[in-house]
């Protein structure tokens, strides 16, 4: 176990996640309030005892660097690491990555000083806690040479994922990538006898790939010495037709951040009495960058179903099934319903808020009386006193408008906007 290397794809574009990611990686996205996407994999790879982390990234990557420079340091003692590999030029290649597989290829002489036995590929963008050590145990225990992580599916939701026929010996046989709804995949059907009470009520009949691969490392590097560039497009339909590929079932809950509306309705969930990823398991922590903030102050105010991160002050509001970011800062007499504010990187003086309001800008936060529904508010966004934001109901088409944006039907106030006073979206 030691000698595994966890590579997590931390790169692309994640253009289905614009605006969000106007200015940042997909990865840095900040999640649950205090969070970031990558968060994740490398905490489930640290609690898993695999402590030995790349993370390959190229597109809006500084704030991400950022992050991950301030949060994860390990002593000097144990040779564990959590180390950034950049894009970058060299004299064997001067161009950026080329997907998935190229970008592992490219960093293939830093991985090797590492000596590594087994690659771990995770993705920089998921949502999903799994026992990372019994995965691996797993993939050594079958002699693969190759081994996928699975996870049940219904009809509808293999449209858009790559989609795995498995033998009742786990060995995989075929796979078919997002085969959209008008084939019919009928023989790539999970087999009566192998779905569970739990796939059966939720009509999961299919195994799809997450994204998530352990390599023998002599395999992956054998694998990679082509002009290939995508793991799941060209890498792993190749290996299942001339290797020893297995499945690994996961069947807890795992949610690809692919779009806006995902991104939102995950978000909201875990405010929720029994959210379907829960952020208070103590043996499977989440860490994330510390910043020694105060507690949150709530002021006679009435919140449901929500969290309010640190460092947040709440003033005579009312919030159902909202996520409160850190250090947000929401004045008397607003309301929020199904609204996840991203909140503030630090406080305003009281000086710069007299200077502010006598500019005729508002506030970082939410201001007075402002009634806002079913919205995403970037971070240092400074939205004004008496505001209606996503509450007329009128129908809303996909956009892009000064302040804001509208996808899938969410308004997001973009970082740093100025709101003023009085606006209705």
């Amino acid at each position: 176990m030691k000698n595994v290397l966890t590579i997590i794809l931390g790169g692309g574009k994640g253009t289905r996640l614009y605006p969000l990611t106007a200015d940042r990686a997909k990865p840095a996205c900040p999640f649950g309030g205090k969070y970031r996407l990558v968060d994740i994999p490398i905490s489930n790879s640290i609690n898993s005892g695999f402590r030995r982390i790349y993370v390959l990234t190229q597109f809006n990557s500084a704030s991400l660097h950022l992050h991950i420079g301030r949060t994860y340091n390990f002593d000097a003692f144990s040779g564990d690491f959590c180390e950034i590999l950049a894009a970058e030029q060299t004299f064997d290649h001067e161009g950026w990555y080329g997907g998935t597989a190229d970008a592992v290829r490219k960093n293939l002489d830093h991985f090797r000083v590492q000596k590594p036995s087994h690659y771990m590929i995770l993705s920089g963008d998921q949502l999903y806690r799994m026992d990372l050590e019994e995965y691996m145990q797993q993939h050594m225990d079958s002699g693969a040479q190759v081994t996928i992580a699975a996870t049940p599916v219904s009809r509808r939701d293999a449209d858009d994922l790559g989609i795995l026929r498995v033998d009742a010996q786990g060995h995989i046989d075929a796979f078919l990538e997002k085969p959209g709804p008008g084939k019919d995949i009928s023989d790539y059907a999970i087999p009566e006898s192998e779905r569970t009470l739990e796939d059966q009520q939720g009509n999961k009949e299919y195994l799809a790939s997450m994204g998530i691969y352990i390599f023998n490392a002599d395999v992956m590097e054998k694998a990679l010495d082509s002009d290939k560039t995508d793991f799941g497009k060209e890498i792993i339909p190749d290996a299942i037709g001339s290797l020893d590929v297995q499945s690994y079932v996961y069947r807890g809950y795992w949610e690809d951040i692919g779009t806006i509306r995902s991104f939102y309705e995950s978000n909201l969930d875990l405010g929720a009495p029994f959210p379907r990823f829960n952020l208070y398991d103590q043996h499977n922590p989440l860490y994330t960058h510390r910043r020694d903030l105060p507690p949150t102050k709530i002021n006679a105010s009435t919140l449901k179903n929500s969290i309010a991160s640190e460092g947040s002050i709440i003033t005579d509001a009312y919030i159902s099934r909202s996520l409160i970011g850190i250090r947000t800062i929401i004045e008397s007499g607003a309301t929020l319903e199904e609204v996840y504010t991203m909140g503030a990187d630090f406080y305003e003086t009281p000086e710069q808020k007299a200077a502010n309001r006598s500019a005729g800008i508002p506030n970082y936060g939410i201001g007075e009386g402002t009634m806002i529904r079913g919205a995403i508010i970037d971070k240092n966004a400074r939205i004004g006193r008496g505001c209606r934001i996503g509450i007329e109901p009128r129908e809303r088409p996909d956009g892009d408008h000064e302040g804001y944006a509208i996808r899938d039907g969410i308004i997001i106030i973009l970082k740093g906007a100025i709101i003023p006073d009085g606006t209705s979206i």
